[in-house]
């Protein structure tokens, strides 16, 4: 007899409901405007990695765009911890799980009419996280491109706000894999400055001076990019800030990308060159063997493993 697999379940405005219930309306100022402050977080055995980080980061970039959080802050971790919960107990065996958390100002009046309720909208929901994206890129590596389209200037936003406003990242990413198919983009700001990728913070190494990063004001506070830069400290790598270069990043002996789905990956080519042997280099292996004690497992192998496990 056939039994149906539960269906995961999300939170939207009060309610827990079943992931395909779903809707948000088509005059939510996050949908017309791409007015959405959101945090993406990651479990490593059904727990969320640093939920109160993300949560005051989120906190911070709400208070950027001027929409207050519409419940108290120790409400929503016991959201989003009960909803992983949940969602993850559906999940094979050594699987983990995305989480995605959005706040919008609400109702777009232009739109909504007089007859709709003003007040922000609040969502959460779970997905496996999609290993197959970067499984093989533990040892091969991630191949960047700069393209022409640059990084949204402070005149703008904040480079501290994380919201959804991302049609630059995706004309960005779209042009990188055209010149260079299956690689992503390192935007630049105005003054050709190297700043991100469209999902993760750059790390620049060489033997000389160790790691350099760009200035804090000029990037996304990545929360990975924190806890890397604790390991590079627990291991004695010395750490520093600095305007980049596209130079500097050709020249260096080691990239690095530190994101929350994959924590940290090697950056093995450039525009078509190769960073270094073009193969991962040493202080990778060992920020990501600190990455392994951090997180209680092996992530490299965990990727692959889910991988056959889901098949």
């Amino acid at each position: 007899m056939f039994h149906q697999r539960p269906e995961a379940i999300a939170y939207l405005n009060g309610r827990f409901v079943p992931q395909s219930e779903v809707r948000i309306p088509v005059y939510d100022a996050g949908f017309m405007l791409g007015a959405t402050v959101s945090e993406q977080l990651r479990t490593f055995a059904g727990k969320l990695f640093r939920l109160p980080e993300h949560l005051a980061r989120l906190e911070e970039s709400l208070a950027i765009v001027g929409t207050p959080l519409p419940i108290a802050r120790d409400e929503l971790a016991g959201i989003a911890e009960e909803l992983v919960a949940r969602n993850h107990a559906l999940l094979p065996a050594g699987d983990d799980l995305g989480l995605s958390l959005f706040v919008t100002p609400g109702p777009y009046a232009t739109l909504a009419g007089p007859d709709v309720a003003p007040g922000p909208t609040l969502g959460l929901h779970t997905y496996p996280l999609p290993f197959p994206l970067w499984r093989e890129k533990y040892e091969g590596g991630e191949r960047l491109m700069t393209p022409q389209i640059r990084q949204v200037p402070a005149e703008c936003w904040p480079a501290q706000l994380k919201c959804r406003s991302r049609m630059h990242y995706y004309l960005a990413d779209k042009e990188a894999s055209r010149n260079y198919p299956g690689s992503r983009a390192l935007l630049l700001d105005l003054a050709g400055h190297v700043l991100e990728t469209s999902t993760a913070n750059i790390l620049v190494y060489d033997r000389a001076r160790g790691l350099r990063i760009p200035p804090a004001r000029t990037v996304l506070p990545g929360i990975s990019l924190a806890a890397t830069l604790g390991l590079a400290d627990a291991l004695g790598v010395a750490v520093s800030e600095a305007p980049l270069t596209v130079a500097d990043v050709e020249s260096a002996d080691e990239v690095l990308l530190a994101s929350t789905p994959y924590c940290l990956l090697p950056v093995t080519r450039i525009n078509g060159h190769a960073i270094g042997t073009g193969r991962p280099g040493d202080t990778y292996a060992r920020l990501l063997a600190g990455w392994n004690t951090l997180s209680g497992l092996d992530v490299a192998e965990q990727a692959r493993a889910v991988v056959v496990e889901r098949r």
